[in-house]
């Protein structure tokens, strides 16, 4: 009897506590609403089904949630990802406001499943469905997680645009292909890129809206939807992701050189039928107008839908920090971990949490460094090249703003935050100094140094002297000091100087950046072939600094040839390089880059429309430069020989 009452006393307990949770349980919600408790500004939105019958399991989802999430790190451990992927997916359908596990199941995706798989077309199939995962899934349920944010960011900075993967340059073709027929190469100056971007901000927000502002859309929306009703049912007329990357290929073929060379039009025409119906619909000057109001409505819904990204903060972001390509990978991460800063930093409160927001703050700046070395691309999607990616001096002057702001910001964060963007700070605009005047943009490298001398030498909180002396004395006597403690950094800064004036200076019709370049590179050679640094002779006869830097015949022709054979940019525009360079530049690297080019020619789709003598064409008066250099060459080996007899003798 005592044992029924105790457990009579147990079920009314019980059924007090459910009736009175269940009555504070709207209370609860409100107040965690309130006062941002959740990852998200209203608690209930954007919750999948089966958080329904998570909420009806009650307090067994946390139970089985922290069994699950066990379990998954132990598998992780045992390197079984197939199998912690599955449970991570079950914990992040009953706990999706649980930010950790959706970046634990994108990382798992992109690093770990993706380096198991046997071709690049499967790596980049799992390292792009990681990425998707949290940008499209994860961070709609958590929109306001700094820490997903700053995740995604790193990936696309790490993953894609970094070279640790054995197929990051697949990656990069891949990534460049699909925004370039999703947005299109962008318009050239910062400015059109900014009313570009506005366009597709101020599109309308639904079909129904742009039909009643443009009559003529109308008529084109019908025309492809009865051009494509004859197809299977996934070709059937729907304005989502696969629809704007089939028209942006259409559009594509019409500008790319390589369509033009291999005809891929007609091709496309004659066996895709999804090409030839947008062929059809757009080859009347009539569509052709209605396509330019229908297009930016295309790419905005889509980019809201299918990317989660809001093309009014892509257009903000361009009109204040800098011109951003949306090929670019760094674009992308610059767009996420500024996302974050502006969604989520008022949630991350406490001094212990204070390094979430520098260190997303870091990638940000480093996203902006990286495009100022890579961000100018240009691309043919129907080429099998990677994207052309040269430095874009524009965004020195956008760190340089932006340095400003981070500082301020991080001034009194705990452990030197603000050092940290200073001795970012230092480093880069020093670089700047350096490339801005191989450039040949003297102002703007001496506005540079000054600006360091203000904030860092004589102005600075302990007054120096490192940045005080005349730009061209800190060219020589400080910068050359730095190549004296490491005399590879300045062979490589002669071989970068050069490698940037051939691809800028001929590939963008800019002699004046060539010039600049070997300007450089002979006062940066003649200083480490004089004085002390010739005199100096190792106890193996070589010239310490001399003889590494060589002199600068010999490097133009290394780094020519290198620029030649570099399977990183794409073939034809090596080719334009090679063909816009003088006859003696021709002649010294001919030889040398002949072979490996023909290969390579031999295996691309310009091998069926040209032969490669014409596109390589041997440089007028080889037969004599052929002469002149094997009478070098034997000069050589008798000076050579001479010496190791006198040295022979003296022993």
């Amino acid at each position: 009897m005592r044992d029924r009452l105790i457990q009579l006393a147990c079920v009314v307990v019980m059924v007090t506590a459910w009736v009175g949770g269940g009555a504070l349980l709207p209370r609860i919600i409100a107040s965690s609403d309130e006062h941002s408790l959740r990852y998200t500004d209203v608690s209930i939105d954007g919750a999948p089904p089966i958080v329904a019958i998570g909420t009806a399991i009650g307090a067994l989802r946390g139970i089985i949630v922290d069994y699950l999430w066990i379990k998954t790190n132990v598998q992780k451990e045992r390197g079984l990802f197939y199998e912690a992927m599955a449970d991570a997916s079950l914990i992040a359908k009953l706990q999706p406001r649980f930010g950790e596990v959706w970046g634990f199941q994108g990382h798992n995706m992109a690093y770990n499943i993706s380096v198991m798989t046997d071709t690049e077309w499967e790596r980049w199939q799992w390292v792009r469905a990681g990425i998707n995962l949290v940008r499209n899934e994860g961070l709609r349920y958590n929109p306001n997680d700094l820490i997903l944010h700053k995740e995604l960011s790193f990936w696309l900075s790490h993953k894609i645009d970094g070279v640790a993967d054995d197929a990051h340059l697949y990656y990069k073709r891949e990534f460049a292909r699909e925004w370039q027929f999703l947005l299109g190469p962008p318009p050239s100056s910062h400015a059109d890129r900014i009313a570009w971007l506005a366009t597709i901000k101020d599109a309308p927000d639904s079909l129904e809206e742009l039909e009643l502002k443009e009559p003529t859309v109308r008529a084109l929306v019908e025309q492809l939807k009865s051009n494509l009703s004859g197809f299977d049912q996934k070709f059937q007329f729907e304005l989502d992701e696969a629809f704007l990357i089939n028209l942006g290929r259409w559009q594509a073929v019409q500008t790319s050189r390589y369509a033009k060379l291999l005809g891929l039009d007609a091709t496309f025409r004659k066996n895709d039928p999804i090409y030839a119906a947008f062929d059809v619909a757009f080859s009347v000057p009539e569509s052709a107008a209605a396509l330019e109001k229908f297009l930016p409505f295309l790419r905005k819904k889509v980019l809201r839908e299918a990317f989660n990204m809001d093309p009014t903060l892509m257009w903000e972001l361009t009109r204040d920090f800098g011109p951003f390509d949306w090929r670019h990978p760094q674009s992308h991460a610059f767009y996420w971990a500024k996302r974050g800063a502006m969604t989520s930093e008022k949630r991350v409160q406490g001094e212990d949490d204070i390094y979430k927001i520098l260190n997303n703050d870091r990638i940000n700046i480093q996203s902006m460094q990286a495009l100022s070395r890579s961000g100018l691309m240009h691309y043919d999607p129907f080429s099998n090249d990677n994207p052309g990616r040269l430095n874009d001096p524009r965004w020195i002057k956008a760190i340089d703003i932006y340095f400003g702001e981070l500082y301020r910001k991080h001034y009194g964060t705990r452990g030197g935050g603000g050092d940290t963007f200073c001795d970012f700070y230092q480093n880069f605009m020093s670089q700047a100094v350096r490339e801005l005047y191989r450039l040949g943009d003297i102002e703007g490298s001496r506005a540079i140094l000054s600006k360091l001398d203000q904030l860092f030498g004589r102005g600075g909180l302990i007054p120096n002297n490192k940045y005080e002396a005349p730009l061209e004395t800190f060219i020589q006597s400080v910068t050359y000091g730095e190549y004296e403690a490491a005399p590879d950094v300045a062979r490589s800064d002669v071989y970068a100087a050069l490698a940037n004036g051939f691809r800028e200076g001929l590939l963008m019709d800019r002699p004046e950046r060539l010039e600049a370049a070997i300007k450089f590179a002979r006062g940066l050679i003649d200083y480490f072939q004089g004085g002390q640094y010739a005199d100096f002779v190792n106890k193996f006869g070589d010239r310490r600094m001399a003889d590494l830097i060589g002199n600068l015949k010999t490097s133009v022709q290394d780094v020519f040839a290198s620029v030649l054979m570099d399977s990183s940019q794409p073939l034809v525009d090596r080719l334009t390089i090679y063909n816009r360079a003088g006859e003696a530049e021709r002649r010294i690297v001919y030889d040398l880059v002949k072979g490996p080019l023909e290969a390579e020619f031999s295996m691309d789709p310009l091998a069926r429309l040209a032969p490669f003598a014409q596109l390589l064409p041997e440089p007028p008066g080889m037969e004599a430069f052929r002469a002149e250099r094997a009478a070098e060459a034997a000069k050589r080996g008798a000076e050579d020989e001479t010496s190791h007899r006198a040295t022979a003798e003296s022993k």
